[in-house]
């Protein structure tokens, strides 16, 4: 049908210029008297033209030749022939030279060969013989033509496509804020709006929020996400949602199926699981536990126990260690054990863990951390707003499992302790009172004071607040270098 209509419409332009070359002086004298082309072009579809040779050709296919839509005005009538508006404008666009008798034979030429084809094309369409004959007789050509014998290998290969197989491997910004929410941001977009006088916050937080955690990973980096029960679960960097700086990100407990009351309340970014790191853990009761990095290296959508808890205890903190450091924990009775993190084999995770901290009857943990450099400083606070910082070399090691030495007193004043972390001069925390209120604080305004000191005040508490803790912000307001915390 697609032949038949290119045939049809190519017969209806030739047909016009055939009419034209039989009445060839009439027409010129009819174009030379026109004012213009468009009058000229009306005149041509006014009058009907009689052509011997036009009137042969259709009796032989009859009105099978016509366009599928030419009006029924046009073409041949009784009283003679009628050009359309196609016909008519190439009439006027023909070439002086195609009136010599040379081109005008080929014109007819060509005319009677479209006639020809398109009785052909007719006979084919009404002779289901034919077109099987054409279909064999094209696929026989094709076959001689492409005979030789197949140059691509063709090879069978199957294999399980995941998600991570479609996410291109790339460094983002992860951040995660103290009430829970986390997100990506892209490495080069973070790095650009970080340079040049004062800095923009990767993360928009609600008044009552701050940014404890940022950390940079690849895309198909692990996060090892530990919950205050004890299990561990598992993300993919590419499964945190990717957002601008605007954007506040996604609540982290949304994105694992933890059960009721548990929460999250240490995340590790792991790229390899490798034999020679391990993860360290602290419960509120003084249990430690060291389990090697590679137990955790099959990741489970539901999550898996990391360390079993007695009953009433729960988990206060991890790290991811290598061995060759130092391990110290904090109890709200203003005690401090250090102690070398080899003093605690490497266990299953099924394993309860020992002893790391004795502590008096109603005590508990409440900060673990890791001395990684002798030049920092642990900061110590209490629920009364009073704290201190003191160099890290002033907590001398010691065995684990005993009661430790003064951290800070706790006396009437001050009250129990409530947060320890460690610090640098250029770093800024934020305390968090009982009742809402955030004060951020940089940490070289927080004077430097032995152990067994009561401290200063570090915010003044209205009353019947307590201080309800502290952290330290993994992301400064202003710039101090090009790239801000992630030098």
């Amino acid at each position: 049908m697609f032949e038949l209509r290119k045939a049809r419409d190519r017969g209806h332009i030739l047909e016009g210029l055939a009419v034209a070359l039989s009445n060839v002086d009439e027409i010129i004298a009819l174009i030379k008297a026109a004012p213009t082309p468009a009058d000229a072009k009306r005149e041509l579809m006014a009058r009907t033209w009689r052509s011997t040779l036009v009137e042969e050709m259709l009796q032989r296919v009859s009105a099978a030749s016509r366009p599928e839509n030419l009006a029924a005005i046009y073409g041949l009538t009784s009283d003679g022939y009628r050009l359309s508006d196609v016909q008519a404008q190439a009439i006027l666009e023909l070439r002086l030279q195609r009136l010599t008798g040379l081109e005008q034979d080929k014109i007819v030429g060509e005319y009677r060969d479209v006639m020809d084809r398109i009785a052909d094309l007719l006979d084919i369409l009404a002779t289901p013989a034919r077109v099987t004959q054409i279909i064999q007789d094209e696929l026989l050509a094709v076959k001689a033509q492409f005979a030789d014998a197949r140059r691509s290998e063709i090879i069978t290969y199957t294999q399980d496509m995941s998600m991570e197989d479609f996410i291109a491997p790339e460094d983002v910004v992860v951040t995660m804020s103290h009430g829970g929410y986390v997100k990506a941001q892209k490495l080069d977009e973070y790095r650009a709006q970080k340079r040049g006088g004062r800095g923009k916050q990767a993360i928009a937080t609600k008044e009552d929020d701050f940014v404890d955690n940022l950390f940079i990973a690849n895309t198909h980096d692990y996060i090892l996400c530990f919950s205050n029960k004890g299990r561990v679960y598992w993300l993919k960097v590419y499964e945190v949602p990717l957002g601008s700086r605007a954007s506040r990100g996604k609540p982290i407990v949304n994105l694992l199926p933890l059960d009721a009351e548990e929460k999250i309340n240490a995340i590790l970014p792991v790229k390899e699981f490798r034999e020679d790191r391990f993860v360290f853990f602290a419960t509120s009761a003084g249990t430690v536990k060291k389990t090697a990095l590679s137990e955790f290296g099959n990741p489970r959508k539901s999550g898996i126990i990391a360390i079993s808890l007695d009953e009433e205890d729960f988990l206060i903190g991890v790290a991811l260690t290598d061995g060759q450091h130092d391990v110290m924990l904090f109890s709200d009775e203003g005690k401090a054990v250090r102690f070398d993190e080899n003093d605690v084999r490497s266990m299953g995770r099924a394993a309860r863990g020992v002893r790391g901290m004795n502590l008096s009857k109603g005590g508990k943990v409440i900060a673990l951390l890791v001395a990684e450099d002798e030049s920092q400083s642990v900061l110590t606070a209490t629920q009364n707003g009073y704290g201190k910082r003191t160099p890290i070399a002033e907590y001398t090691r010691h065995g684990r499992g005993s009661q430790g030495m003064i951290a800070i007193q706790t006396s009437k004043r001050n009250g129990k302790v409530v947060a320890a972390t460690l610090v640098k001069d250029e770093d800024e925390i934020m305390l968090i009172g009982t009742s809402g209120v955030l004060i951020r604080t940089r940490i070289k305004e927080i004077r430097a004071m032995g152990r067994s000191t009561q401290g200063v005040t570090l915010m003044n508490m209205d009353q019947g607040e307590t201080l309800a803790g502290l952290s330290r912000i993994a992301e400064s307001s202003e710039d101090e270098n090009e790239q801000g915390t992630l030098v």
